[in-house]
C-alpha cells in the first residue's frame, strides 16, 4: 500500500490528554529543576552528538549538509517501506527472533501459586498503542529497518524522545508515534530525528550497560508543531527503587511478531542480581522492543506516565536463550540520565 508522499499524514492532537497535561508538566518541572543543578557539574562522559555519514544511493535525497526534515522523513518512509523494514544486524543481541517456546520443564521452575509463577505466566497483549510511544526507523548504512522503540518525554522545547543507547538511530532516521502497520497515513505522522545524545561509554556489558539510554531531538512537523504538542509526553523520573509497578509498551518488529503491533504489559520490577539494573518478567518482548519505556503511574485517560526505565542494559536488555522475550532489563535512572536529559533539553 503506497502512501501520499506529498504530506506528512493525518496529524491529530491528543485532545484527551489536555485535561491531565498539567499533571505531567508540573512533575516534569520538578525533574527539570534537578537536572539544571546536575548540569552545572561536570558530566562524567562527553556526550556523543556527532552525525554519521549521509546514506548512500537509494536512501533519502537530502545532501549531507541539508537538513533532514519531517517532510523528508514522511516522503521516504512510505507504507510499503515500513512494511518491508527488517531487523538490522545491529539490533540488540538480547531481542532476538522469537525463540522456541520453553519446555514444560522450564516453565515448572517456579512452583504453582507463587508470585514468581504468576509473573512468569504474564504475556504482553497486543493493543492499538499510545501516542507517546512509537517505532524508530533507520536508513543509516544497512540499517534500513524498524529496529527499536522510543517514547516522547516532556521537555522545555517539546522535542525529545528517549530510547536505548545501543539503538543509535542515526542521521536519516524517523520516529513514528503510535505506529500502525500497513496504514496509508500514520495517525500522528512521521517525524525526522535531528540529533542523538548518548554517552560514548555506553554498552551492553560491564559498566557500560548502566549507561544504555539515549535521547534524540525531533524536528518540527510541517505545520511547525513540536512532537510533544501532538502526542503528549511522559515525565522523565529518577528510578525510585528496584521494586515498582510499571506498564511497559513496545513494538516487536514484524520478523519477530507477525502481527506488527504494539504490545503492553503491567508487571512489577525487581533488581537484576549482581547489577545496578532493573528486571521484569513478561512474555512477548522480542526484537524491536529495545528502548520501550517502563511507565510508573500510567494514566489510562492521558495515556502517559512517569518513565523510570527503558528496555536496555545488560546484553541489550535481557538474557540470552529461551527466556530472552520473557525477561527484560533496564538501566537504573539516576544522576547520569538526568545529566544527559539536561544536555539534550537545551537543544
Amino acid at each position: 500500500m503506497e502512501r501520499d508522499t506529498t504530506k506528512r499524514g493525518a496529524t491529530k492532537r491528543v485532545h484527551r490528554a489536555r485535561p491531565t497535561r498539567k499533571r505531567w508538566i508540573t512533575a516534569a518541572t520538578a525533574v527539570a529543576g534537578v537536572t539544571v543543578c546536575l548540569a552545572t557539574a561536570t558530566v562524567g562522559h562527553a556526550v556523543n552528538e556527532a552525525r554519521s555519514a549521509a546514506p548512500s544511493t537509494g536512501k533519502p535525497s537530502p545532501a549531507p549538509d541539508d537538513p533532514w526534515t519531517s517532510r523528508d522523513a514522511a516522503a521516504y518512509w512510505t507504507a510499503d517501506r515500513m512494511a518491508g523494514a527488517a531487523p538490522a544486524g545491529s539490533d540488540t543481541p538480547a531481542r532476538p527472533t522469537a525463540p522456541t517456546p520453553p519446555t514444560a520443564t522450564t516453565r515448572s521452575a517456579a512452583p504453582k501459586g507463587t508470585a514468581a509463577a504468576a509473573r512468569a505466566g504474564r504475556t504482553a497483549r497486543h493493543f492499538n498503542g499510545v501516542p507517546s510511544v512509537g517505532v524508530l526507523f533507520s536508513v543509516d548504512g544497512d540499517a534500513k529497518a524498524h529496529h527499536c522503540t522510543a517514547s516522547v518525554v516532556h521537555s522545555p522545547h517539546g522535542n525529545l524522545i528517549l530510547t536505548a543507547g545501543h539503538c543509535n538511530p542515526g542521521t536519516r532516521a524517523a520516529f513514528v508515534p503510535q505506529y500502525r502497520s500497513g496504514a496509508a497515513t500514520q495517525p500522528y505522522g512521521v517525524w525526522a530525528i535531528e540529533r542523538t545524545f548518548a554517552y560514548p561509554g555506553r554498552g551492553t556489558t560491564g559498566a557500560g550497560a548502566d549507561l544504555d539510554f539515549a535521547f534524540a531531538t525531533v524536528a518540527p512537523g510541517e505545520d511547525g508543531d513540536t512532537i510533544e504538542e501532538v502526542t503528549g509526553g511522559n515525565t522523565l523520573s529518577p528510578t525510585p527503587g528496584y521494586t515498582n509497578d510499571v506498564t511497559v509498551i513496545g513494538y516487536p518488529n514484524v520478523r519477530n511478531d507477525p502481527e506488527d503491533r504494539a504490545v503492553r504489559c503491567a508487571t512489577r520490577t525487581g533488581r537484576l542480581s549482581g547489577t545496578h539494573e532493573l528486571r521484569m518478567e513478561c512474555n512477548g518482548f522480542y526484537g524491536g522492543t529495545s528502548g520501550s519505556p517502563w511507565l510508573s503511574d500510567f494514566d489510562e485517560e492521558s495515556r502517559t506516565g512517569r518513565v523510570i526505565g527503558v528496555i536496555g542494559g545488560l546484553n541489550g536488555g535481557g538474557p540470552k536463550g529461551p527466556d530472552a522475550d520473557r525477561i527484560s532489563y533496564s538501566p537504573y535512572f539516576g544522576s547520569k540520565v538526568l545529566n544527559l536529559y539536561a544536555r539534550a533539553a537545551q537543544k
